[in-house]
């Protein structure tokens, strides 16, 4: 089983083009799952021998184990997608994780930051009361404060962009220069299932960009030894390398504590933002659609349920027959 899952990470990797976290979650959860076909001092049980009741077993055994609906509903999707692999590739003949039923979720809406409020932390990035505390306790050197204005500069260019295109966080750092055109101020990104689409972003993303170019030339011309630069790549850490996943989260979550709001803010929050305001702004949810890079229109709907509820709110209070 395990070169099953081997091949299978594989097919993830360049087949489905599936991004650096969402491949540690699928590796992760089908090895949990070839553990519990494991038992101790016993052969693994052979792939062709699992079936529904088996699935089924393991599904209870998770909730025996006090975990989280969320989680036993992501684990049993990694099983579809795997066995769906292995009937495929003839290691199995049926998906058994089909025939298991999926955890009922709470539909859970979430709250989106609004343009005043985002408008206000994309114009004050670094300048929070958390900040100038900060500031006051370390007393930086000048040339600390020199490299925390040139962090700034990648940060305020990743932030804006975010909002500006609502790119998944893996799309932005895998973003190239040769993505990039700048007097059009469009991008080109590679997306879910390698598929590519087209976005613009605007002139306060522009000017964020334009700010790191030289931030970036400088990182490049001076790497740290034992290290391999990424020439190709948009974003950079401070060894010349592409960024990863994790550190644009953590860019995010830096932030929003300097700036001391208490919102739940991660670089999807800047997605669900930009689809959200831009239906408010009247925006065909079609063109929303195609911007996300998503396959389907009800996908794209979960994104803006914040505003279509605000909308549901504002018709019942205004309409004369609400």
């Amino acid at each position: 089983m395990k070169q099953v899952i081997e091949k299978f990470v594989q097919y993830l990797r360049y087949e489905r083009n599936v991004s650096p976290g969402t491949l540690d979650e699928y590796g992760r959860d089908i090895r949990q799952f070839e553990a519990f076909l494991t038992p101790p001092g016993e052969k693994t049980l052979p792939l062709e021998e699992v079936d529904h009741r088996v699935v089924r077993e393991y599904v209870a055994s998770m909730y025996d184990r006090k975990l989280e609906r969320s989680s036993v509903a992501r684990r049993l999707a990694s099983l579809r997608t795997f066995f769906k692999f292995c009937v495929r590739e003839k290691y199995t003949k049926q998906n058994p994780a089909r025939l298991v039923a999926t955890p009922k979720l709470p539909k859970r809406v979430p709250r989106v930051l609004t343009a005043e409020e985002l408008n206000a932390f994309l114009d004050n990035l670094g300048n929070g009361p958390s900040a100038q505390q900060s500031r006051r306790a370390r007393r930086p050197t000048a040339r600390a404060e020199e490299e925390a204005k040139v962090i700034l500069k990648r940060d305020r260019a990743i932030l804006e962009l975010l909002y500006a295109s609502g790119l998944r966080v893996s799309e932005l750092v895998g973003l190239d220069l040769g993505s990039i055109d700048r007097r059009g101020q469009m991008l080109r990104v590679l997306g879910k299932g390698r598929k590519e689409r087209v976005i613009p972003y605007g002139g306060k993303a522009q000017a964020a960009l334009e700010a790191y170019w030289p931030v970036r030339e400088e990182i490049l011309a001076h790497p740290p030894s034992k290290t391999k630069p990424a020439p190709e790549a948009v974003f950079l850490n401070h060894l010349g390398g592409r960024l990863t996943d994790r550190s644009v989260h953590a860019v995010v979550k830096k932030y929003a504590r300097l700036a001391n709001v208490n919102w739940d803010m991660h670089p999807h929050s800047l997605r669900h933002a930009f689809a959200t305001h831009l239906l408010a702004d009247g925006a065909d949810l079609r063109a929303i659609q195609e911007l996300l890079g998503h396959v389907s229109l009800s996908t794209t709907q979960r994104y803006t349920q914040a505003s279509i509820r605000h909308l549901m709110e504002v018709y019942d209070k205004a309409h004369p027959h609400a």
